[in-house]
This record gives C-alpha cells, sequence and structure tokens, in this order.
C-alpha cells in the first residue's frame, strides 16, 4: 500500500473556512446596521424627551398666581397649578417627568424620561435604550 503524498500547508482542503468568515462578517454588518438604526432611533428619543420636557414647562408657567399679579403685585407661579399643568401635558404626551419649581417660583424646570425599544440591538440583549430631556423656563414678568 501506498500513502498518499504529504500536502504542503499551502495545499490544504480550506473547505469551511470561507463560510465561517462569512456568517463572522454577516453578524458584524448586522451589528453595523443594528447601531445606526437603533442610534438614530435614540437620538429621536432624546430630541422628544427635550421637545416635550419644554412644552411642559410651558405649560407650568401658565399656572401664575392670578391674584397677586392682577393686583400689581409680584407674578409668580403657583406651585400647585404649575405641577398639575406640567403632568397634565405629560400625560397627555405618554411621557413620565418630573417638575420641579425653584424657590423664587420665576423657574420651572421639568425633567422627562422616555424609554426606546430597539429593532436590531435586541439581538445581542440590549432591548430599550433610555433617552432623558431637560428644561427650564423662566417667568418674565412685563
Amino acid at each position: 500500500m501506498t500513502r498518499p503524498p504529504r500536502l504542503s500547508r499551502f495545499e490544504r482542503n480550506d473547505d469551511g473556512r470561507i463560510a465561517l468568515l462569512a456568517l463572522v462578517l454577516a453578524f458584524a454588518v448586522l451589528l453595523m446596521i443594528g447601531l445606526s438604526v437603533d442610534g438614530g432611533g435614540k437620538i429621536r428619543a432624546m430630541q422628544r424627551a427635550d421637545n416635550v420636557a419644554s412644552e411642559a414647562a410651558r405649560a407650568a408657567v401658565q399656572g401664575i398666581l392670578a391674584p397677586q399679579a392682577i393686583e400689581g403685585g409680584d407674578k409668580v407661579v403657583d406651585p400647585a397649578a404649575a405641577v398639575a399643568a406640567a403632568q397634565n401635558y405629560l400625560a397627555a404626551a405618554g411621557v413620565t417627568g418630573v417638575v420641579d419649581i425653584a424657590p423664587d417660583r420665576k423657574h420651572v424646570t421639568v425633567t422627562v424620561t422616555i424609554t426606546y425599544t430597539t429593532l436590531f440591538l435586541g439581538l445581542i440583549g440590549i432591548n430599550s435604550l433610555t433617552a432623558t430631556g431637560h428644561a427650564t423656563t423662566v417667568l418674565v414678568a412685563t
């Protein structure tokens, strides 16, 4: 019996190695697409959070303490009315947030949190991303 000639390392059979490489590269490309799509989704969620926070803060400063302002006194917000107006706006927008009235009662800060559900990154275990928006509105008396 004769033995088959021994192949050098350059002559060996490479069956299956290209398929493994293609699989790894396909996963990498899918991951990059996922980062692009879901990264853009998080940016949109951050923009929405900022917009909703701005509008809720504007709604809050509409809760001015009317009797004091009508009499010519200092124009300040009524804390209960301001918080209620902002929370109503946040509820209508379908988001959660925190309303903070400054001690001078002329500054209202709203912080909004929005959760973005990922489309592609769920494949690697990242199912949601959190976006936070902040806005401060100042009551200006004219």
